[in-house]
């Protein structure tokens, strides 16, 4: 069984204004210049640092040192017919160029730019986790408001009839065809009318100021969005569903590879105990060379060395229980995401079907309550009902277009959200 392509359509192009905001636009105003976004990005240039820090183990050291020295009193030795000779100047001086290079490492370094370069991939992934979750986020906003402008724009509708109604009330009660009764009543709905629009007015503002701090736009913008509940459900088999995310979303992935990571620092942490094999070159001019102290003479000192570690006391043995320990984590870390996510995908999965099946209902009660408006008014012509009683009509078919526009946003929203637990990307 597969989950079919249901699309929501609408008529609302009438509402449309140029400067609308359409929901792919606010997605990617939002991924290219949030500075949340951008902040995580900027954690990339940190990990290819660290990966650069690695990497100059495979590099030599070159540096240039120089000194003065005065030794006194000077040492000096003497021989029967020879005479007194001294062992060294008093005034020494020594410039060098030194070198110095590991000739072998047994893969300490090797483990280490391989560590760091996991850690790189850990930081893409975890952009693309925040992406989506800023993207989610900017589709929840736009979609409150697209019910929020169309609510307002309901109860503009709604309020035009009942004072429209009003006006041929008070004309009705002056030539003592509708008692005082009515008006007041009528008087009372449009009181009410317009203090839900007044919550609705407010409840925009605070959604526009959302969304302007999600753009980066003043505070004082009033920004408008299109109205456009089109939306396809992704073609995944319902059996294959929590498989199907498991593969796919960014928190399996991250957990694997802090998995991964917490391996390699076994290995970096394990090599600590590898012997280094190196070598060093310094050649300059000093004084001080036998029998001519004071004559700068060019020299030379190279060589070979070669580093074991034998006892740290206990220190590789302690730091490796604790990667051992972070690993086990990582393992019940996967598990928790991967119990998690099943959880998402099936309560979303629920949400959807029940959300469509609301969208069924409220179009069937939007259509009876129209049929019934039309039929109030016919009646209420021939005198059959009240003028209360076609208002209430009016209201029903007000409530009924409410209700059916709040599940087909619900509806979407549904979709959007199980796209993001199956690891689809919203952006």
């Amino acid at each position: 069984m597969r989950i079919n392509a249901q699309i929501i359509s609408t008529d609302s192009a009438k509402q449309i204004k140029p400067d609308s905001l359409t929901l792919q636009s606010i997605i990617n105003e939002v991924i290219q210049t949030h500075p949340t976004i951008k902040q995580a990005e900027e954690t990339l240039n940190a990990a290819n640092a660290k990966i650069g820090l690695a990497k100059a183990g495979y590099y030599p050291e070159v540096d240039i040192t120089a000194s003065y020295t005065r030794l006194e009193p000077a040492s000096s030795i003497s021989f029967p017919g020879l005479g007194l000779f001294q062992l060294y100047p008093l005034d020494n001086y020594s410039a060098a160029l030194n070198y110095n290079q590991v000739i072998y490492d047994f893969g300490k370094t090797s483990k280490s730019v391989t560590f760091e370069k996991e850690n790189k991939n850990l930081a893409l992934q975890t952009i693309e986790q925040l992406k989506q979750k800023m993207a989610l986020t900017a589709t929840s906003n736009y979609y409150s408001m697209v019910f929020i402008q169309e609510a307002i724009h309901i109860k503009n509708e709604q309020l035009a009839t009942l004072n429209k109604h009003l006006e041929f009330i008070q004309k009705k009660e002056q030539s003592g065809s509708a008692t005082q009764y009515e008006i007041l009543a009528t008087q009372v709905r449009i009181s009410n009318v317009e203090g839900q629009k007044i919550d609705l007015e407010t409840a925009l503002k605070i959604q526009q100021s959302v969304l302007n701090s999600l753009l980066g736009q003043p505070e004082t913008t009033s920004p408008v969005v299109k109205k456009d509940l089109m939306t396809v459900l992704p073609d995944v088999p319902v059996d294959s569903l929590v498989s199907y995310a498991t593969q796919n979303r960014d928190e399996i992935k991250m957990a694997r590879e802090k998995n991964t990571i917490a391996k390699l620092q076994y290995d970096v942490v394990k090599s600590q105990n590898n012997p280094v094999i190196n070598m060093y070159v310094s050649g300059g001019d000093k004084n001080g060379f036998f029998p001519h102290l004071n004559v700068m003479t060019l020299n030379l000192v190279a060589g070979v060395g070669v580093k074991i570690p034998i006892i740290n006391g206990t220190k590789n043995k302690n730091n490796l229980l604790l990667v051992k320990s972070a690993i086990q984590n990582s393992d019940f870390e996967t598990e928790i995401i991967h119990r998690n996510i099943s959880n998402e995908v099936l309560e979303n999965e629920a949400n959807i079907t029940s959300s469509l099946k609301k969208v069924n209902q409220f179009e069937l009660q939007l259509t009876h309550a129209k049929k019934a408006q039309s039929l109030a008014e016919v009646n209420y012509q021939s005198g059959a009902i009240t003028n209360l009683d076609l208002l209430d009509s009016n209201t029903s078919v007000s409530e009924s277009s409410l209700n059916l526009l709040k599940s087909e946003i619900d509806y979407v929203l549904s979709i959007y959200k199980l796209k993001m637990s199956l690891g689809e990307r919203l952006y």
